[in-house]
């Protein structure tokens, strides 16, 4: 598991279940993305009632100044802005009745709108 930057230097940790890495890989592989190399880039963004959101996407490789996180065979890039508001963090996946999908659990958080989908540090 590594937990450095492209340039080595140490970073902190962002964890992800291994519910939410099956997940994910299985949607890389479908995607036909090489699971070596490729991996989900998470990060956050302006946007919601309470001013930042999540975003998650696929890449087929990491920025050079990423930090990059493996976790049961998935790699998880992340970027130096959005590393300061979700160290920490954990990604998991959940799957109910109401509602399937990829969820963060940051403790950084002071307060979230009412529909959850967007956050204040």
């Amino acid at each position: 598991m590594s937990t450095e930057s492209a340039d080595g230097e140490s970073r902190p940790r962002i964890e992800v279940t291994e519910a939410a890495a099956e997940q994910a890989i299985d949607l890389l592989t479908e995607e036909g993305l090489d699971t070596d190399v490729a991996g989900l880039r998470l990060f956050v963004q302006q946007g919601g009632c309470a001013g930042l959101s999540y975003g998650m996407r696929f890449d087929d490789e990491p920025e050079e100044d990423d930090s990059i996180y493996d976790h049961h065979g998935l790699r998880v890039f992340v970027d130096p802005a959005s590393l300061k508001y979700i160290e920490g963090s954990v990604l998991d996946f959940e799957s109910g009745l109401q509602a399937e999908g990829f969820h963060v659990e940051n403790p950084n958080v002071v307060s979230e709108c009412g529909c959850g989908e967007s956050f204040r540090t």
